[in-house]
């Protein structure tokens, strides 16, 4: 190569602002991040996840501190505490953690949001094409709503429990973070609900519509339960393995005469989340964008 050429070819490098650029993982999930951070709509869904949290958190301790205001109330239908003297750390876990049916409804229209709103727009077509193996795209997704969904969990999990704190101490009730059933509840709330944004994640992306997305996770997880109400043996042997009534189980007492004990309930609600994803990540390689 002459010097002339060779100065050419270095000239061509530096004038080329992409030259020796690839796509990685690391990449598409900084674009992800990018995009992620410029919704306007992302700040209010955490805020509002995280005041739904607490904000029930509180109605629940405050309502069980009326009802043991009444003792009547307080000895239960069937003459039993309402709440168990050995167990009560783990029963006001319970409470603290039962915000998550409410924030579970915010967490699951984020999470079809994140990828039907690429299709609703038509930005999909501009990330697949800078990323044509398509999948890394849905990995990248969901690393950060299950991140995301955790980390914003956490911190409405810990401020409620801060917020409560008061109120239990002036009812002489106690809260043992030293327990390993009630840091398993409490620990319980934030992994539900990453768990539940990854399952509405995988919605939004087989179906590519916000509304069918939502209707269909939200139908899973509300409408669904409904159904052990019919009176038939075989719909209560199968009520157990719904994934919002297996999940949940991470988040409630030990109970032994349950069908699930509470990690198995979770993972019963991760395969849920294994198998919409895998149909996910199948459909997206093989659709048109």
């Amino acid at each position: 190569m002459t010097a002339a050429a060779a100065t050419e070819a270095r000239t061509a490098r530096h004038g080329d602002a992409l030259a020796g650029a690839h796509v990685s993982f690391g990449r598409v999930l900084r674009s992800e991040w990018i995009k992620f951070t410029s919704l306007r709509s992302t700040a209010w869904t955490m805020s509002i996840t995280v005041l739904v949290m607490v904000g029930f958190a509180l109605l629940s301790v405050w309502g069980i501190t009326q009802i043991l205001s009444n003792p009547e109330m307080a000895a239960g239908p069937g003459g039993e505490p309402l709440v168990p003297g050995e167990n009560e750390s783990a029963f006001m876990a319970t409470m603290i953690a039962s915000s998550y049916v409410m924030a579970q409804i915010v967490v699951a229209v984020w999470g079809v949001l994140v990828v039907s709103g690429e299709y609703s727009t038509g930005q999909i077509r501009s990330t697949l094409a800078a990323v044509p193996k398509r999948l890394p795209v849905l990995a990248a997704k969901g690393v950060l709503v299950a991140l995301t969904s955790f980390v914003v969990g956490t911190l409405g999990t810990v401020l409620s429990v801060l917020a409560v704190t008061p109120m239990l101490n002036s009812n002489d009730l106690a809260l043992d973070l030293g327990d390993s059933e009630t840091l398993r509840i409490l620990l319980g709330a934030p992994l539900y609900l990453a768990a539940i944004a990854l399952l509405a994640l995988g919605f939004g992306s087989l179906l590519r519509h916000s509304a069918g997305g939502i209707a269909s996770v939200l139908g899973l997880l509300i409408v669904l339960p409904a159904l052990s109400a019919i009176p038939l043996d075989w719909v209560g042997d199968i009520a157990p393995y719904f994934p919002g009534a297996a999940g949940e189980r991470i988040v409630a007492e030990n109970n032994p005469d349950a069908v699930l004990g509470p990690w198995q309930g979770f993972g019963v609600l991760g395969i849920y989340v294994a198998v919409i994803l895998a149909a996910a990540a199948v459909l997206l390689r093989r659709r048109d964008a």
